[in-house]
């Protein structure tokens, strides 16, 4: 019975370390990845710092620095909890085992003092020939055996359960090592993050100092901003006047191939009239008296040439297509789903559906990077500042190469308000990819998930980074950051 007892303990507090370890697993890659992000912001932060201009880009990435210290912070506060949660456990595990083993201890040395009591051989016979038959003494001995047998275990149980007391206190005084460690990395990152928030502060004073000429770098900016607006507009009307063009010459081609097809359909059921008619001219003339029988026509017997035009009426003039149609070979497109000029054809309609299916699993179309600034208007804490972005601005070091994130078509690939930009099409979608260096690809040129567009380069604020963008054929501009896989 004890053992089953031990056992299950044995069992029950194994499960417990393994559910914990896996706890903890978890927070150590969570704040490894924090971490991380941290190292990257301060080399970041380092590269702005080179600028002599104080930009809103640094106060960004401050506030980033300072969102992700905090992060730590509550990550190390949930294994700081989780530690004492542990310590309390293996303080209550060994209480338990202290004094089950105290029991042991005291149940065998009754044993043995009952043995000693009865160590002569003559109570040992005395016992066996008092049987009254062979097989009480038969049953008398094997008693003895299992008594022998039991004390045994007793003193193996004792021994072992004393082997796990003290791997319980190793664990125990393991752990609270490890959490004054892990107070000490608490303590260290408090000071951090109080060190960040005084350098937000000076990099807010400085902004305020700075007002009016970041008010003029935040317009130049906006105005850009506007221009590759217009120019992106500009493009997705093209494709669609494009799309639409392409559609309307193969309807018109698809209507001109029935034509033909007709025409000579009824060429050839008019000639095959004929040859019947001048065939009836040479046959006999029947004799006096006799009559000749008009072939008669029913509503189920029609003349060869009209039945040839009726029954291939509905094959050579074919409904008109609607560019609202769904392209064949999509299975995955839902019924209720509002189809483009850009979707006419299978390819396109392959691509639309691919890019709405990764929603949320698109690659980065950097590594490493920073998002400085957010989709939509930004505000800056502290100041009157304010931008409005219609992407991601991701701050890399210059010359990183910017990768697509999907299968498309390039379908611009050049400057606009002098910044390079590269515009890819995705059935009814694209992406932009904007503050490059340099370009590596060429309109109508076809990319793959993963393929070199070109390399980043530096913003209006003198900053590396691009501004990546989501648009659909609308031209409406779409928030990146629910599209791409997270971090």
């Amino acid at each position: 019975m004890f053992k089953r007892i031990l056992s299950l303990f044995i069992v029950l507090l194994l499960s417990s370390l393994v559910a914990s370890a896996q706890n903890r697993e978890d927070l150590q890659k969570q704040k490894q990845s924090i971490e991380k992000e941290l190292a990257e912001l301060n080399q970041l932060y380092r590269e702005t710092q080179k600028n002599t201009k104080t930009s809103v880009k640094q106060l960004a990435i401050i506030k980033r620095k300072i969102n992700a210290r905090e992060s730590l912070i509550n990550s190390i506060n949930r294994e700081v909890k989780q530690l004492d949660e542990t310590i309390y456990l293996n303080e209550l595990d060994i209480y338990r085992l202290r004094k089950e083993l105290d029991t042991l201890k005291v149940k065998y040395a009754k044993s043995i003092v009952f043995a000693y009591k009865n160590r002569s051989s003559y109570a040992y016979l005395n016992f066996l020939f008092s049987a009254g038959s062979f097989n009480d003494a038969m049953k008398r001995v094997t008693y003895l055996k299992s008594y022998r047998q039991n004390r045994e275990t007793q003193a193996s149980t004792i021994v072992k359960s004393e082997q796990l007391l003290q791997e319980k206190i190793g664990v125990l005084s393991n752990n609270k090592k490890e959490r004054l460690s892990t107070l000490e990395v608490q303590n260290k990152q408090l000071v951090d993050l109080e060190e960040d928030r005084k350098e937000q502060d000076q990099v807010v004073a400085q902004l305020k100092g700075k007002e009016k000429e970041l008010n003029k770098q935040i317009r130049d900016k906006e105005s850009q901003r506007q221009k590759v607006a217009v120019a992106i507009n500009a493009v997705i009307r093209r494709e669609i006047e494009e799309a639409k063009r392409r559609d309307e010459a193969k309807r018109l081609k698809a209507l001109e191939d029935a034509r033909k097809l007709k025409a000579a359909q009824d060429a050839a059921a008019a000639a095959a009239a004929q040859e019947k008619k001048n065939a009836a001219g040479t046959t006999t003339k029947p004799a006096a008296g006799s009559t000749t029988t008009k072939p008669t026509t029913t509503a189920g017997n029609t003349v060869a040439a009209n039945g040839a035009g009726a029954d291939n009426s509905a094959s050579v003039n074919p409904p008109k297509p609607t560019l609202n149609d769904p392209a064949t070979g999509v299975s995955s497109a839902s019924k209720d789903r509002t189809y483009s000029p850009l979707e006419s054809t299978p390819e396109g309609m392959e691509l639309s559906i691919n890019f709405e299916n990764n929603r949320g699993r698109l690659p980065w179309p950097v590594s490493n990077g920073i998002v400085t600034v957010g989709f939509g208007t930004q505000s800056y804490a502290g100041t009157k500042l304010m931008q409005k972005s219609d992407g991601l601005e991701i701050a890399v070091p210059v010359g990183s190469p910017v990768r697509c994130v999907a299968d498309g078509e390039v379908v611009y690939a050049g400057e606009v308000a002098d910044e390079n930009i590269v515009l890819v099409k995705h059935g009814k979608y694209f992406t932009g990819y904007k503050n490059l260096s340099s370009v590596a690809v060429s309109r109508d040129q076809k990319v793959k998930a993963g393929t070199v567009l070109g390399k980043s380069g530096t913003s209006i604020d003198g900053e590396g980074g691009i501004l990546f963008m989501i648009m659909n054929d609308k031209s409406v501009a779409q928030n990146p950051t629910p599209w791409l896989r997270s971090k």
